[in-house]
């Protein structure tokens, strides 16, 4: 049996949050989401004291095509680390902080608008 990592190689709307994952495209993942122009990964983080410049590396690796960066921080709205406020800000990225239900609503929204949009979002139960 062959265990890669979780990826679905497109864009997609998500149509629930909670229970500890998301549903979209007609499937569900538990844990955190990555959803970027390339397509939605499987995100390994679990809080925002978590995020580094190292967890938003694909991020860096698409920043040509990314205008706007939800940050889905879980039930709670959690502020950027200075040093990640800094380094978005140089890659020309607006990047909002916001609770996870907030951006995934944000992002289905500026997604269907067909925006340069990508979203960072910690799963809640």
């Amino acid at each position: 049996m062959e265990i890669r990592n979780a990826h679905f190689p497109g864009r997609a709307p998500l149509d629930a949050y909670g229970n500890g994952g998301f549903r979209f495209a007609e499937m569900s993942h538990r844990g955190s989401l990555l959803c970027v122009p390339s397509g939605i990964y499987g995100w390994n983080l679990t809080a925002p004291s978590d995020f580094s410049t190292e967890a938003f590396e694909r991020v860096w690796e698409e920043q040509e095509d990314i205008e706007v960066l939800l940050i889905g921080t879980g039930v709670d709205l959690s502020p950027l680390p200075v040093v990640l406020r800094d380094k978005f800000r140089e890659a020309n990225i607006l990047a909002d902080p916001m609770s996870t239900g907030a951006a995934v609503r944000t992002f289905n929204v500026l997604l269907s608008e067909n925006r340069a949009v990508a979203a960072a979002l910690l799963a809640v139960d």
